[in-house]
């Protein structure tokens, strides 16, 4: 069968001002470092000295505290959720050469919104000046992938024109200061533009499956903080280590392999992977599941920590603006969600115009090498 060439037309990526490195913790929480072994990022991750893949990755990084990650971006009392999610809509809309009046549909993932309930995508309509659909479209961190798949085959339908998908992780309010959980967590935005391509451009195939088997793995606690102040916080569930060992190669074979066969390639011909990097050593699970080359993908979770649903955006954003990702390049696409669904997208990569390079700018190389062996930092 033949797809109309839809995809991605143009990506921008928008960060938060501040960046909090491993000094932060060590100058204001020295005794959490200290015991990281006794907290929430032990019971995540724990090796159980098995021969699985997921187990050997993780075990050089248990000498390490902070897991691998160097630094990460987080949200000053100014900045929100929705302020950096606008911020990253209205560099994509300039990037594409775009007014909010030719959006005919904009697709919203924020996690988390700046209220309980709805999602920010109305409120983000609103400061945009956008009179089309806004929708909320919730898949953690394989939301950008079924945003993309939802958009495309909307285009496709003629339904719509142009979609504007926007997606933002502001886990650092969510995660407790003393947990370290929060040596992971980091915050970002997204946004692209979804439209018709030149002829073979665009989205090849998907696979998308559910996650039903890591349900569990994290829950939301709602607490009063010093000042009475109720506040929600992410923590990590029992077993959620076994979870991961036991699903995460599992799932990467079953939506990478589904998504090259529904797009009628083959792994060789891939030229570049962008996988979420939830954790520092997730890119090497993948690289060695698929056995494929580590110098086909980037890791930006040492940078970032963990920036979830926007992940895909940056992997994608700092490939391309590397020289690593170019027009009529295959590219694979990898996410997945706890609790929600797992997901990949092939896609050959059209003439995608690329937002303001983000500030502040990465004080780390790129280059995949360098930043994926723990450095003690």
């Amino acid at each position: 069968m033949i797809l109309q060439p839809v995809g991605i037309r143009a990506i921008a990526l928008n960060f938060p001002r501040t960046i909090r490195t491993n000094d932060y913790y060590r100058n204001n929480f020295p005794q959490m470092v200290a015991e990281a072994e006794q907290k929430t990022l032990a019971r995540l991750f724990v090796t159980d000295n098995s021969t699985d893949i997921w187990s050997q990755e993780v075990a050089p990084y248990m000498s390490d505290p902070f897991r691998g990650t160097v630094e990460r971006r987080v949200v000053s009392p100014d900045e929100t959720s929705l302020s950096l999610e606008y911020q990253a809509a209205i560099d994509v809309l300039q990037a594409a050469k775009l007014q909010p009046e030719d959006i005919d549909l904009m697709l919203v993932t924020s996690l988390f919104p700046e209220q309980v309930t709805p999602g920010n995508a109305a409120f983000l309509a609103g400061k945009l000046g956008l009179s089309s659909a806004a929708w909320n479209i919730e898949s953690t961190c394989t939301s950008v992938l079924v945003s993309l798949q939802t958009a495309c085959s909307l285009v496709r339908t003629g339904e719509y024109r142009n979609v504007l998908v926007v997606v933002s992780s502001t886990y650092s309010r969510y995660t407790d200061e003393n947990d370290t959980l929060a040596f992971l967590s980091g915050d970002a935005a997204g946004a692209f533009i979804v439209g018709e391509l030149q002829p073979n451009q665009g989205i090849l195939g998907t696979k998308i499956a559910n996650t039903a088997a890591t349900c569990g793995a994290f829950y939301n606690e709602f607490t009063t903080d010093e000042q009475g102040n109720i506040r929600m916080f992410i923590r990590g569930g029992k077993g959620a280590s076994k979870m991961f060992n036991e699903t995460t190669v599992k799932f990467i074979r079953l939506c990478c392999h589904g998504a090259i066969a529904a797009a009628d390639v083959s792994l060789d011909q891939i030229d570049f992977f962008a996988f979420n990097t939830p954790s520092a050593w997730y890119s090497q699970v993948c690289t060695r599941a698929l056995g494929i080359n580590p110098e086909r993908t980037i890791n930006l979770n040492p940078l970032y920590a963990n920036i979830g649903p926007t992940f895909p955006v940056a992997n994608l954003y700092h490939a391309a603006q590397a020289g690593k990702i170019r027009e009529n390049d295959l590219v694979l696409v990898y996410t997945m969600g706890s609790s929600s669904n797992a997901g990949a997208s092939v896609m050959r990569w059209g003439d995608v115009a690329l937002g303001t390079p983000p500030a502040p700018p990465l004080s780390l190389s790129l280059d995949n090498q360098k930043i994926l062996i723990p450095s003690g930092s």
